[in-house]
């Protein structure tokens, strides 16, 4: 089995590069960040023109978040939020759907990118990923052999490595974001995708030849609990999907389970 996860920065505009995407790799499972429309607006009929179904969830132009899943598969216990999700502006925002895929919970998560450190976006950034962990937490506990992967876009870059220049950045980096990262694994989610591919980024800017540059970040990210991580035999972080016409700023990352 193969999960992937991808922020797509519109699903939509990005349908072609996704499709071949899916064609090329057959993932399983493909997580999606950032669709950027509502679920009447989302493209099924190109996917569906290739084998796979889509579960969407949105609510507006903005954030966004979906599944593509290979037609055979039955998703499980759909959800469209977590335990006590936080809300901003009393509005709880489309960042996470849940499905569970031949017994792996899955996680589809857009975090709130923050802005800036004293923007009312960073608290909300961080009481998304500490209720978050907390939920993932209570789960576990509740059940220890839960096949759990939370992944997505975490908006936060852990090491000083995952950042090309660490002096250029005040956000995804602070101290109070790394420690809500961090939480996740304090709770038994490993990331294994950084055994398996280290020093790699995931996300490039549009702006200023980043990408020819490589002034990159990672930002994406696959965690998984004790009895999934145990699974997990190869990982890729697909960085030609950078290149091209119209990309994505972010590349898919794929886990790929025995």
């Amino acid at each position: 089995m193969q999960i992937a996860t991808w922020n797509v920065n519109s699903a939509r505009a990005r349908q072609g590069r996704i499709v071949e995407f899916l064609q090329r790799t057959k993932v399983d499972v493909l997580a999606m960040q950032e669709i950027k429309c509502k679920p009447e607006q989302f493209p099924y009929e190109a996917f569906e023109a290739i084998g796979y179904k889509v579960l969407a969830h949105g609510l507006n132009q903005w954030n966004g978040v979906a599944f593509a899943y290979r037609e055979d598969l039955v998703p499980e216990d759909v959800e469209t939020s977590f335990y006590q999700q936080p809300e901003f502006k009393d509005v709880q925002e489309a960042r996470a759907i849940g499905a569970t895929f031949n017994g792996v919970r899955v996680w589809s998560i857009y975090v709130p990118n923050g802005r800036e450190l004293d923007d009312p976006h960073m608290q909300y950034k961080l009481e998304f990923l500490d209720r978050l962990a907390a939920t993932m937490a209570e789960q576990l506990e509740m059940d220890p052999s839960l096949e759990i992967a939370v992944v997505g876009d975490f908006n936060v870059a852990p090491l000083d490595e995952d950042v090309y220049d660490l002096s250029m950045f005040e956000t995804h980096v602070s101290q109070p974001e790394r420690e809500a990262f961090e939480a996740f694994e304090q709770i038994g989610l490993a990331d294994k995708v950084r055994e398996l591919v280290p020093n790699a980024y995931t996300y490039w800017d549009y702006k200023e030849l980043c990408f020819p540059k490589n002034k990159g970040m990672r930002i994406d990210f696959m965690l998984t609990s004790e009895a999934l991580t145990e699974r997990i035999t190869a990982a890729t972080i697909e960085r030609d999907e950078r290149k091209g016409e119209l990309p994505s700023d972010h590349v898919p990352v794929i886990l790929t389970i025995s």
